[in-house]
């Protein structure tokens, strides 16, 4: 999910799924299919809130994480989780269909972004404020698709879906926050939240409200991603992500990331592909 999405997350006992399943117990690795240069979720460096998350649960399971490094693009599941090469994915939308996903352990929003101090304090899609206001938002995302009904499309400053990490970054849209090039910027949470921290100009992060009739919601719960045949695993992660609830909230705190609060152990909705960025196609 380049920027959602973001976001891959990984997901005693007598019988443990990781780098090769028996009945004898548990073996020394936990695979985790994840993208090598992705912050806020993952990287090579283990810096990212997903591979903190990697690290709870494989201490959980006496073993120890071991990753599948690929860029989190189309092909992302093909090239990695399919192929066995990996047994997790940490981060996938609660519904995604490529996967078997576990009980959804958060659910986070897209979020307005603004400096805390100055003239755009927005609290809703109809704040007069963005009527002359420089919009920063991710193309073909729900927050854009909105402001296109809202009738804002000549307040857009467009930012890439799919960028070239060697040049750019997905925290760009929050430095230009930060800098006044931009008066507000509309993107996932995980992501504003990460690099909003980062800035040295104050930020707010705020949750956008739901539109009604948009056909597309602006939060989503995100869960674990298993092979579709492989219930025994999905079933064991359900349970330790009931034990790690606490420590799994303390790291995504630590991060910034905003959640949406509410009960998450829901029968999932089907997701439609690409919503939150290509991390998910």
């Amino acid at each position: 999910m380049s920027f959602v999405v973001a976001m891959a997350l990984l997901v005693g006992v007598s019988t443990v799924f990781a780098g090769g399943v028996s009945a004898q117990g548990l073996t020394n690795q936990f695979r985790v299919c994840a993208d090598p240069n992705n912050l806020p979720y993952s990287n090579e460096r283990l810096e990212g809130f997903e591979n903190k998350i990697a690290e709870l649960v494989a201490k959980e399971l006496g073993a120890r994480p071991t990753y599948t490094w690929w860029p989190d693009r189309r092909g992302f599941i093909r090239n990695t989780l399919r192929a066995n090469l990996c047994d997790v994915v940490v981060g996938v939308p609660n519904g995604y269909d490529q996967v078997r996903w576990t009980r959804p352990y958060y659910r986070s929003t897209y979020v307005f972004v603004h400096a805390r101090n100055g003239g755009f304090r927005v609290r809703s899609w109809d704040d007069p404020a963005l009527r002359n206001a420089r919009i920063g938002v991710v193309a073909a995302t729900p927050p854009a698709d909105a402001l296109i009904r809202k009738g804002l499309i000549q307040n857009l400053v467009s930012y890439r879906l799919t960028i070239d990490y060697t040049t750019e970054y997905p925290g760009e849209i929050v430095d230009h926050v930060a800098a006044g090039k931009i008066d507000v910027a509309i993107i996932w949470g995980p992501v504003a939240g990460y690099f909003a921290k980062k800035q040295s100009v104050p930020l707010e992060v705020m949750p956008v409200p739901e539109i009604q009739g948009l056909g597309v919601p602006f939060s989503y719960e995100i869960s674990m991603g298993v092979r579709k045949g492989d219930g025994e695993r999905q079933a064991q992660l359900d349970e330790i992500l009931v034990r790690l609830e606490p420590e799994i909230r303390k790291i995504l705190d630590d991060y910034g990331v905003p959640r949406v609060e509410g009960p998450l152990a829901r029968k999932p909705d089907p997701v439609k592909r690409g919503v939150v960025g290509e991390r998910y196609q």
